[in-house]
């Protein structure tokens, strides 16, 4: 059995936005056949500006690898278990224009919707919706070879595209069975480059490793392997029909024989483990293989290629069961208290608080509370609440922290930056260049705010962790720490 076959094949839970269809809103959104990109290129520039304010505030330590050199188009593929910050995360850190394809109702909701048709991004009806009532088949059909041809066309021309192949955001640490349709449009924008004569397009695996994807604030690695060449399939007949606006299937071995390859190839940068418990010890297992050798994993893109190292070390080991098992049960324990593998020495826990984290956490905090709180304080408490209380599932909690970092600088601090220049100088031409500076001031604050609060929490957990030391559980992973090296010579 093929590893894709193995894959979970698990229908989403719809929500209560995506049981609404919003029929003239769907109908009248923007596409075009002609590989002309649908959405607005200005706007995108201020998208991209929007977005990198939530890449400086929802991430911690953050590292991106560089694209590989391509010059046709690129269909960005990552694991999905972060809502929308999943393909923002990769709108941030590639060289051109998206086109995106995603669930119908994020093209129509309101303020969401609003962004993502100037971005031009296109509907899709799922299966579970046609079977739910939500819409009949054919007008689901409609629909999706609208948005497929608009993709197509939009790949073949060179611009870059963003895809999900589960089809869903989940919650499991790895891949669900990809759906076809990613594969069926990336072979037809391979026919109709082919035709044209442009550019091949190929698949952008894209490992994508949050700390714990659901936490503000976690550290993020974005990793980026070869491409996957994507070749036309042997029918020039195929071009034309789609160049001529026709939705025709390419050949369905095709398809099959590509989502296959492109399984196995984004598996390997995925965690790939049969569930989170056994992944966070993998990651323990690295730390205490660097903490022996005298060689720390001083980054979380060092800790995700440890893990690597020690999963791809157990596939074929008979004992993989005996060595992962205490170390399991220890990385629990920590991830129980909101720790890991950093809170360790070369003896066990750490011990030391930090006390000047603390200290000067706090003062930073104290110090641009007046600015922050007035500014950005509402929102960011809307989006915690509204996160912990969604009905999309845990994975959508940090959607919120996004939304909130996103839409604070375009729709709540001009009129707040605004209010205070206005009441500082009263109706003069000043106004404007001040409400700019004022929101200038704004951001940096937060910067500032959010260096206080990661400091904070580095206090936090040395704290935890000197607590959980002098506990019968903090004995009992040193107990655990001993038996998981005892075994790790296998491993070499």
């Amino acid at each position: 059995m093929s590893r894709i076959q193995q894959a979970p094949d698990v229908d989403p839970v719809l929500s209560s936005g995506a049981m609404k269809l919003r029929k003239m809103k769907l109908d009248n959104l923007p596409w075009d056949h002609s590989g002309r990109h649908p959405g607005s290129p200005l706007f995108w520039q201020v998208i991209l500006i929007m977005i990198g304010t939530v890449w400086a505030y929802i991430f911690r330590r953050k590292q991106a690898d560089h694209l590989p050199p391509l010059e046709g188009g690129r269909v960005f593929t990552p694991i999905h278990i972060n809502g929308l910050v999943d393909p923002l995360v990769i709108f941030h850190n590639q060289d051109r224009r998206i086109i995106t394809m995603g669930r119908h109702d994020l093209m129509t909701m309101p303020l969401i919707g609003w962004i993502t048709r100037r971005m031009g991004s296109q509907p899709v009806i799922r299966r579970p919706e046609i079977e739910g009532g939500v819409s009949d088949e054919a007008y689901a059909r409609s629909i999706n070879h609208r948005t497929l041809l608009t993709m197509t066309n939009c790949i073949a021309a060179g611009h870059n595209a963003v895809v999900m192949p589960e089809g869903k955001s989940h919650q499991d640490s790895r891949l669900h069975r990809f759906k076809t349709g990613t594969m069926r449009f990336a072979l037809n924008a391979a026919a109709i480059a082919a035709q044209k004569g442009l550019p091949l397009p190929a698949f952008q695996p894209v490992g994508l490793h949050y700390r714990c994807h659901y936490w503000f604030r976690t550290d993020f690695f974005l990793e980026f392997p070869e491409p996957i060449s994507i070749e036309p399939p042997p029918s020039p007949e195929l071009g034309q029909h789609l160049i001529g606006g026709e939705w025709v299937e390419p050949p369905s071995d095709e398809v099959n024989r590509l989502r296959d390859e492109l399984f196995d190839e984004l598996s390997t940068v995925t965690p790939d483990a049969p569930d989170w418990e056994t992944y966070r010890a993998w990651h323990l297992i690295g730390h205490i293989r660097a903490n022996d050798d005298d060689s720390r994993l001083t980054t979380f893109r060092d800790e995700v290629l440890a893990a690597r190292e020690v999963r791809d070390a157990l596939v074929s080991n008979e004992r993989s069961e005996e060595i992962v098992e205490p170390a399991r049960i220890a990385a629990e324990i920590l991830h129980a208290n909101d720790l890991d593998g950093r809170s360790l020495d070369n003896g066990g826990l750490r011990t030391r608080i930090s006390w000047t984290s603390c200290i000067t956490g706090l003062l930073v905090m104290l110090i641009t509370a007046p600015v922050v709180l007035p500014s950005t304080g509402v929102q960011a408490f809307f989006a915690w609440y509204l996160g912990n209380r969604t009905d999309e599932g845990v994975d959508a909690r940090t959607t919120y922290h996004m939304i909130a970092a996103m839409f604070s600088p375009v729709l709540l601090w001009p009129p707040i930056a605004l209010t205070f220049a206005f009441l500082t100088l009263g109706p003069t031409w000043l106004m404007l260049p001040v409400t700019l500076a004022i929101m200038l001031v704004f951001h940096i604050s937060n910067l500032i705010f959010l260096c206080g609060y990661d400091m904070w929490s580095d206090y936090s957990a040395s704290k935890r962790s000197a607590k959980l030391s002098s506990s019968a559980d903090g004995e009992r992973i040193i107990e655990l720490l001993a038996r998981t090296r005892s075994k790790l010579n296998v491993l070499k």
